[in-house]
């Protein structure tokens, strides 16, 4: 048996949540005496596949194929089903963000296994598995009971600690069967962002509200974030203004994001920009209104003007830096 990890890459590199996706995975299978393997799909140079091994990948599987190098829900679906079977797998794992929850549900289907999303920790038990998960847009918990086989996970970012390990994996070149009616999409053209932090990847994101007075005076929670080297992001009634781009929107409906800090300037708290930034793993808070709901999310707040604490916060980051 086996726990199989849908490792994506970003232009063949990996980010911090595949290696918390392996951090998670090796705890499963230490509890259950089973090994790791990771999946990477689309082409990844052999150093960096080895970087999985330092979290406790025991064995990685590439598979390599021009077609795949463009996510096609359908096609890696098939690849990571017929991966899982070939490895006896009986869990296996994605990253809560956008291709693992496009992913989770058709490989639960091919696999008729139990599906448990926005997962938070390590099974409490293997047998019957039962897993604590994230419910009611991130605001309360449930402990889920899956009486099937087996299990496909999805892992909410920043919910387990990343443990290195020594261990060597060995790659493995997996020729999965590759079928053209699984092409029937085609992606014709990716345009990125280019130039800043995205959202998507922060470790720390900045964010301001209508507290901020206007698209005009923005340029100090700018600063913030170039000096702390965070992304930029927003509360929904800014984005509805125009002041911000859409893009930047965090919230229920927005963005759902989980960095390890989150700035919340001049945003009230309303529950549905809380429903998409409350994984963050800090959040800080400045605001006017010492009752704003923010304060009963954040673990450091502040009551005051954030045209005046900007400047100073600012000030003092560069001074630890430059010191």
């Amino acid at each position: 048996m086996s726990v199989i990890v849908f490792v994506e890459n970003w232009d063949g590199k990996f980010k911090k949540l595949s290696f918390e996706l392996i951090s998670y995975a090796r705890q499963i299978a230490d509890k259950s005496g089973s090994r790791v393997i990771a999946l990477s799909i689309g082409t990844v140079e052999d150093d960096e596949l080895h970087k999985l091994g330092n979290y406790g990948a025991d064995k990685i599987l590439k598979v390599e194929d021009e077609r795949l190098n463009s996510l096609i829900n359908k096609a890696y679906a098939s690849v990571i089903t017929q991966a899982a079977e070939k490895e006896s797998s009986d869990t296996v794992l994605f990253s809560h963000n956008a291709t693992g929850k496009a992913l989770a549900p058709r490989v639960a289907v091919r696999l008729k296994a139990g599906a448990v999303t926005g997962v938070t920790e390590i099974p409490s038990s293997l047998d019957p598995f039962e897993v604590k998960k994230k419910v009611f847009t991130n605001k309360a918990f449930a402990n889920v009971r899956v009486r099937s086989v087996k299990n496909v996970l999805t892992l909410f970012q920043n919910s387990v600690e990343i443990k290195e390990t020594e261990n060597n994996a060995e790659i493995e070149a997996f020729d999965a069967e590759i079928r053209d009616q699984d092409f029937k999409t085609r992606v014709l053209e990716v345009n990125k962002i280019t130039g800043k932090v995205l959202l998507t990847d922060a470790e720390i994101v900045v964010s301001g509200g209508r507290g901020m007075k206007g698209p005009e005076k923005w340029q100090p929670l700018e600063d913030l974030a170039a000096e702390l080297g965070a992304a930029i992001a927003c509360s929904r009634p800014v984005s509805d203004e125009g002041w911000r781009p859409h893009e930047e929107h965090v919230g229920q409906t927005g963005k759902i994001i989980a960095p390890n800090l989150y700035f919340a300037l001049g945003i009230s708290g309303a529950i549905q920009h809380l429903g998409g930034v409350s994984s963050s793993k800090y959040i800080v808070a400045v605001n006017t209104d010492k009752d704003a709901p923010i304060f009963e999310a954040a673990d450091y707040g502040i009551v005051g003007d954030v045209h005046k604490i900007l400047p100073e916060l600012t000030g003092e980051i560069k001074k630890m830096k430059d010191a």
